[in-house]
């Protein structure tokens, strides 16, 4: 049986899209003959963004989870996790000397983030790891792009591994990065880093075109070892869940929202929908911050609008399966066309309409194109949006009859051991 370590800051009970991805492969590549190794951090040491205790018990039998400590440099801020901005500050950029003298900590001392608190542990442990089990192939998945130095650091300790970076988004082009206000030396010090992993990985993995195609840029000649394997969703997590049409006609939106996601377009064409006389209930799952929500009941009455907060990965599933709509915003930020969250494959196998507002021609485009019943707007356009949200009401939605089987997590894990054979 081939063996391959997996190295991962997310893992169960850590929640989000990361942690299905590789939760999700792990699970397959088992069913495919592999033996997975996951290497990932301790609970009680790390800063997770969201938690899902669920999702442990989703953690096969047969796979071997190896957790270690690490240096919390988050402490530094705040004591209390709950505490720590989401986005490593990013998406709290208020104007407060506390928060910029933070962002700027952020930016310019810890490079390429906080989390690197964890690299000399991690790479002790796979050390161990790959010289015990005679390990040959090596993963590192991130955000945070520092677990990306763990590999690179095996790599010249082992150089006999075969190591396949996963980059589930942008590094030094994030739309975030000048919000940690980084100097000319910490630009240059990040941008090594991450030419440095681009260059000495044997296989780069990425989740859309045009991530690849600017990972592609930065370094000449590797268009080769680029590869793409979208998040995707699992058959498993759909069983025993019925898909509902409700009552009253309900557009829902899961995941997170900041001040950068176009949301006026959206409101604007919902108020004139209200206005109308027509009736609809715009539910919201997950995190969202006071201001928004304030923003959100300014456009649409209270009557109308609902919030539920984090919920386990299965009740969002349900929740989905039970809308009338599915609603995807993609922010309005540098190289935000490379942006595909994790949800739009599960959006996509609900059979939901679905409704996006971002670049026509990025990433996450791509894959709604195919659905007969999706309506893609840039987010300026209230009147067309209120057109094709009017007609679903009328009409009750359409169910699509697109088959999404080549987004199932078990037919992408395929591409995955493909590459790994193929290293």
């Amino acid at each position: 049986m081939n063996k391959v370590l997996i190295v991962t800051y997310y893992w169960p009970p850590s929640g989000g899209a990361g942690v299905q991805r590789w939760l999700k492969f792990s699970k397959y590549l088992l069913h495919l003959g592999w033996k997975p190794f996951i290497l990932t951090v301790r609970p009680h040491n790390a800063v997770f963004p969201f938690k899902d205790e669920s999702l442990v018990n989703e953690v096969p039998e047969g796979i071997e989870v190896i957790k270690t400590k690490a240096i919390n440099y988050f402490s530094l801020y705040s004591k209390d996790p709950s505490k720590i901005p989401s986005g490593g500050f990013a998406n709290n950029p208020g104007r407060g000397l506390k928060n910029k003298i933070s962002r700027f900590v952020r930016g310019n001392f810890f490079i390429p983030d906080p989390r690197r608190g964890w690299n000399r542990y991690a790479v002790r442990e796979a050390s161990v790891i790959i010289r015990r089990e005679n390990i040959k192939y090596v993963i590192t998945t991130s955000p945070p792009h520092s677990s990306q130095l763990i590999g690179l650091r095996l790599k010249k300790r082992f150089p006999q591994i075969k190591w396949i970076a996963d980059l589930r988004d942008t590094w030094t082009d994030i739309y975030y990065y000048d919000l940690f206000y980084p100097t000319f030396i910490s630009k240059a010090i990040d941008r090594h880093y991450e030419e440095s992993v681009l260059r000495i990985a044997d296989q780069i993995i990425t989740v859309g075109k045009y991530l690849a195609e600017i990972y592609i840029s930065k370094i000449a000649g590797i268009t080769g070892k680029v590869h793409i394997i979208p998040n995707g969703y699992d058959e498993d997590d759909f069983k025993g869940i019925k898909s509902t049409i409700p009552k009253r006609f309900t557009i829902t939106y899961v995941g997170t929202l900041s001040e950068v996601y176009p949301m006026d377009g959206f409101l604007t064409a919902l108020r004139q929908i209200e206005k109308d006389g027509k009736d609809f209930l715009l539910r919201f799952v997950g995190t969202i911050p006071m201001e928004i929500r304030v923003k959100i009941t300014s456009f649409v009455s209270n009557t109308k609008t609902e919030f539920v907060s984090y919920s386990p990965h299965s009740e969002a599933i349900r929740l989905m399966t039970s809308s009338s709509l599915l609603l995807l915003v993609i922010p309005t930020t540098k190289s935000n066309k490379a942006i595909t969250p994790g949800k739009i494959f599960e959006y996509i196998a609900t059979g939901k309409p679905v409704l996006s507002i971002g670049p026509l021609d990025g990433d996450a485009a791509f894959h709604l194109k195919s659905l007969k019943n999706s309506g893609l707007f840039d987010g300026e356009n209230s009147g067309e949006i209120a057109e094709f949200i009017s007609e679903l009401i009328s009409s009750g939605g359409q169910a699509s009859d697109f088959d999404p089987s080549g987004y199932s997590r078990r037919f992408l894990t395929e591409n995955l051991a493909a590459i790994l054979g193929n290293s």
